[in-house]
């Protein structure tokens, strides 16, 4: 087994050295069977914190192969469903406490709101614990920075939950864009349809309410200042305090995945950062919309590239040239929706296919062959997790004034690229170009979903598509944008002082501030 892992990442890394693509960095460190890893037939035992939201969409991608030993949340409720599908688990209200006691953990997959992941990742690691921490993987660049290094520290397989690292049309964007087929790319514009919730409370916070019977309402704000319960915390996406950016840490990650690896952001850091257009900003929440716009030098053979995020608005994208009328940009989004209103088949949070394209009236056209012969990349249906939710395309049924769904376009001097979601679809614009389009040859090696990705690295096979010597890379200049949203004007980033150059408050927000007692290193 050693051997065959061994050749099938020399084939990737092989390539990618010897030119052929361009080096985006999948994977960072050799074999971990010789760390004393388990044997790929061994069952690890795995541990889910956080149980109310993403923990039901990622831990069945670990059950499948794998014995799920201990589960944690801090709410009674919101854990009972996934106590009653993992009778057999062990349950804990504390992840201390279940770190303590529970020998027999393996790996910890890590399912909770931003200001936990930090704590958690990092005391799983220093017990030796294989973790899998769900995006974005921290909400400040000290954290980002600190856990990098602590999973070099403690030799154990990470992962970042941002699945579309793993998803088929990310790989088919990086390769449609090395191939040329766009050109140089120096603009790259990329939308969310949702915000960051409403304004129904004053700037002072929300009242306080009864703590629910069955919650510990001091373990959930852990690391978070103290505060009187509010359900409305539970949708804590839209506070300072707990979420990085809003949607910038929540859909924009995903979105921004393929530009990341294509466009190799992980080369060089941006030289600038700014929020425009920010509305509805108060002292506790993010702000209900905005566009944060990233500076990016040259990389490698690609020339200087700015990355437009919109947060619930269109921003001053430009439709390409040429296309008709009532064609969509981008697909329309809604967990309403059936596989034949999404233009690409799509499984789970796993591994994908790139399926077909809606054309202007909304029909399926056929995905363009493959040059050189052969389909596209295929792989299982893995996962179910319900597809993106957003605002619709404009003109669409139930059409709102805001930004096309969740995507992104890639504005090429030879022509624009867009893909949807975590980078679940890819297609060019306008669809009269995708519809005589052939694909390039297959540059990347196709493989399991993400959860799987992991544990194989958990048992020595190569490391997972976004371990943290990865995702921190793409984590670095993606956190940037939430302190530009908290401090106005151009903030100008001097990579390797870790400074802003221009402005003293905006230093402030590059570590994050916990209580009293919650402080790490």
């Amino acid at each position: 087994m050693s051997d065959y892992r061994f050749n099938r990442r020399h084939f990737f890394f092989g390539t990618l050295l010897a030119g052929a693509i361009p080096r985006i960095g999948f994977g960072s460190q050799p074999s971990l069977k010789a760390l004393g890893y388990k044997s790929p037939n061994e069952k690890l035992g795995i541990a889910c914190i956080g149980l109310g939201m993403r923990g039901p969409q990622i831990l069945p991608g670990a059950a499948a192969s794998e014995n799920i030993v201990a589960l944690c949340d801090c709410d009674d409720n919101r854990g009972a469903q996934m106590y009653e599908r993992y009778s057999k688990a062990a349950k804990y209200k504390d992840y201390r406490k279940m770190l303590d006691a529970e020998k027999g953990i393996d790996g910890v997959m890590v399912a909770v709101p931003d200001h936990w992941h930090t704590h958690m990742s990092m005391e799983c690691m220093q017990r030796g614990k294989h973790v899998y921490c769900e995006k974005p993987l921290a909400r400040t660049l000290w954290e980002v920075r600190l856990l990098a290094d602590a999973a070099v520290k403690y030799k154990v397989a990470t992962q970042m939950g941002n699945q579309g690292f793993n998803h088929e049309g990310t790989k088919t964007a990086c390769e449609i864009f090395w191939s040329g087929d766009i050109g140089d790319v120096r603009d790259v514009h990329s939308w969310t349809g949702g915000g960051a919730g409403d304004r129904k409370y004053p700037a002072s916070g929300p009242p306080e309410q009864p703590v629910p019977a069955g919650l510990d309402w001091d373990m959930w704000l852990g690391p978070a200042a103290p505060r009187p319960y509010n359900a409305d915390y539970r949708g804590w996406r839209g506070y300072l305090d707990f979420a990085t950016g809003g949607t910038l840490g929540d859909w924009l990650i995903h979105c921004l995945g393929p530009a990341h690896l294509a466009l190799r952001l992980n080369l060089a850091a941006p030289i600038s950062v700014e929020a425009v257009n920010v509305v509805e900003k108060n002292a506790f929440r993010w702000p209900a919309s905005d566009e944060v716009i990233y500076e990016f030098p040259a990389r490698a053979n690609m020339p200087p590239v700015t990355i437009h995020a919109y947060q619930a608005m269109r921003g001053a994208f430009t439709n390409p040239p040429g296309m008709a009328e009532g064609e969509r940009l981008l697909p329309p989004m809604s967990n309403l929706d059936t596989d034949k209103n999404r233009p690409f088949l799509q499984g789970g949070d796993g591994m994908l296919l790139v399926g077909d394209q809606l054309d202007a009236q909304g029909k399926r056209a056929p995905t363009p062959p493959r040059e050189g012969g052969g389909a596209p990349g295929q792989g299982g249906r893995a996962g179910g997790g319900a597809p993106g939710q957003g605002a619709r395309a404009a003109g669409g049924a139930g059409a709102v004034d805001r930004g096309p769904g969740n995507g992104t376009v890639f504005v090429g001097s030879k022509g624009y690229m867009a893909t949807c979601n975590r980078g679940e679809g890819v297609w060019l614009l306008p669809a009269s170009r995708w519809a005589d389009y052939r694909l390039p040859p297959q540059m990347l090696p196709r493989g399991v979903n993400h959860q799987q990705d992991w544990l194989r690295a958990c048992k020595g096979g190569a490391p997972g598509v976004s371990e943290f010597a990865i995702a921190c890379k793409y984590m670095e200049w993606l956190v940037l944008g939430a302190v530009a949203l908290r401090v106005p004007g151009k903030l100008l980033w001097d990579a390797k002082k870790m400074r802003f150059t221009n402005n003293e408050e905006a230093n402030n927000y590059l570590r994050p501030s916990w209580r009293k007692g919650w402080e790490l290193i």
